[in-house]
């Protein structure tokens, strides 16, 4: 049972994580538009999503004494994403790369993909919550 939910909400889990990591991401550049050098990170959604659905071969000397253990060749961190610094359109005498306006609408942009994938998820569980009333 607990593998068909996981089949079914698994990419939606994902990609809260990985919307909840762009947010942190985001949230810190706007943070630090002031500081001097600053150099403003993002990452490529799509390419992110990629990385943490496909399966990763990890050589690893973690020994296992049962084949029941978890291994780390399924393993895919949202941390491992790869961040990548954002071109600034203008940048600044103090090097800082942060353009609010950019770092602004990203910031939304994420929130609000953020809340409809909340959304999509909590109308799957209406929907599940509903199909077991009607079988009982």
């Amino acid at each position: 049972m607990i593998n068909k939910l996981d089949n079914l909400l698994g990419f939606n889990q994902k990609a809260l994580g990985l919307r909840a990591a762009r947010q942190e991401l985001l949230s810190g550049n706007i943070a630090n538009a002031d500081t001097p050098s600053f150099k403003a990170k993002d990452f490529d959604f799509s390419k992110a999503m990629q990385n943490v659905q496909s399966p990763r071969q990890v050589q690893s000397a973690l020994a296992t004494t049962s084949s029941r253990h978890i291994g780390l060749s399924d393993f895919r961190s949202i941390t491992s994403v790869p961040e990548q610094y954002r071109v600034p359109q203008q940048p600044s005498i103090d090097g800082n790369t942060v353009d609010m306006d950019t770092e602004r609408m990203q910031f939304m942009d994420n929130a609000i993909r953020y809340d409809a994938g909340l959304t999509f998820i909590s109308g799957q569980f209406r929907t599940l919550l509903s199909a077991i009333r009607e079988g009982n």
